[in-house]
């Protein structure tokens, strides 16, 4: 039994999801650029999926921010923020750790969110995704900035009969797709994205970049690749599966980026039985990571002998618990983890760059009002 479309705050953001099924474990379903909730149950390839996982597990899709049913945002959001709504939709539909599997460019944010919080993803699986969208010498395998850039700018001036070219995007895409299938296929990438979302999506994409924070995952992974992918090339998974630790790869000898219903049955075995084998060895079972990925912030105050030889002790001590109250409350407020304190300085954590420098920022600026200066690292 399918749910009915569920909102979880993500910040300021509704994201939408749904749930299925009540197996033994969750699994957090991270589709690729555009997905709809309600409409992804329409499309043969997806429902098979869908009806597969909820038959051994308890399933949780949702809508990327700016995608089907959840908000829209702003073009500039970085992937780390988006990659907040999984634990959003985690804690909302009250899933303490789930196997994650991220799907093309929700790969990325899958991988991300595994390196981020170990200990509420106990195992990952890819498929069809990438560790870079654009292009680089050490990384030949992704798309040209140049044309990358100009194709945006095209969708942009020329919408044009969406329908027709949304047709042959599910034909591309899907080529083992009855016709039935790509119509529906269609249909749901229509509502899934409108053009002005599409292209802001394609532009956040290109920042994608999550190299570094492949060493980190250190939980079972599953790479799956089609060899014939025309818009993800295979050197992609490759990469994946050669830099994420024990990580397990199956090259599928399919073309297209996408499986059809008639064609799924090897994919989804695949991923059903690497689940049952993880779940069966005790990956879901709660233990201390041995490795997180996160941000640390220092902050201290800048002149702070000087400023205690003219207040003296008392003053001193008196600006010092101020400045901790405007520290911890920022920390607070941005998500950070306070670790230590040593006089006038903070050593906080966080699970994400933009995040720790906007709490940096945040804290220069509100300290200004106590007479003092802060430098932050």
């Amino acid at each position: 039994m399918v749910s009915e479309v569920r909102y979880a705050r993500s910040g300021d953001v509704n994201i939408a999801y749904r749930v299925a099924g009540d197996g033994p474990f969750d699994i957090v379903f991270v589709p690729g650029s555009g997905s709809h909730v309600e409409l992804a149950w329409e499309v043969p390839f997806l429902r098979l999926w869908f009806e597969r996982f909820a038959s051994y597990a308890r399933l949780i899709h949702f809508d990327k921010r700016g995608t089907g049913m959840s908000d829209a945002v702003s073009p500039a959001t970085p992937l780390e923020t988006r990659m907040d709504d999984v634990r959003a939709v985690m804690d909302a539909a009250g899933s303490a750790r789930a196997a994650v599997i991220g799907v093309s460019e929700g790969g990325p944010m899958s991988a991300l969110f595994a390196a981020t919080y170990p200990d509420r993803a106990w195992a990952l699986v890819l498929k069809g995704a990438m560790a870079r969208v654009l292009r680089a010498p050490d990384y030949p395998w992704g798309d040209d900035e140049a044309e990358s850039l100009a194709e945006i700018a095209k969708a942009t001036a020329e919408v044009g009969n969406r329908q027709e070219e949304l047709l042959e995007v599910a034909r591309e895409a899907c080529p083992s797709g009855s016709v039935e299938e790509i119509a529906a296929f269609a249909r749901y990438l229509h509502y899934a994205l409108t053009p002005g979302g599409a292209q802001a999506l394609a532009r956040m994409n290109l920042e994608i970049d999550i190299r570094d924070v492949l060493p980190a995952i250190r939980i079972p992974t599953l790479v799956l690749h089609n060899a014939g992918d025309p818009w993800v090339p295979v050197g992609n998974g490759r990469y994946l599966a050669q830099h994420i630790p024990g990580a397990q790869y199956v090259e599928l000898p399919d073309e297209g980026h996408i499986h059809s219903a008639a064609t799924s049955g090897r994919l989804m075995d695949e991923i059903e039985s690497f689940l049952k084998r993880a779940w069966d060895a005790g990956a879901a079972e709660v233990s201390e990571p041995d490795r997180v990925l996160v941000t640390v912030l220092f902050t201290d105050i800048v002149g702070s002998s000087e400023h205690a030889a003219r207040l003296g002790d008392r003053g001193w001590r008196e600006l010092l618990q101020r400045h901790h109250e405007v520290v911890r409350g920022q920390l607070l407020r941005h998500r950070g983890v306070e670790v230590d304190t040593a006089g006038d300085g903070f050593f906080a954590s966080f699970d994400g760059p933009a995040r720790a420098i906007r709490c940096a920022c945040a804290v220069a600026d509100s300290v200004h009002e106590l007479g003092i200066d802060v430098r932050a690292g």
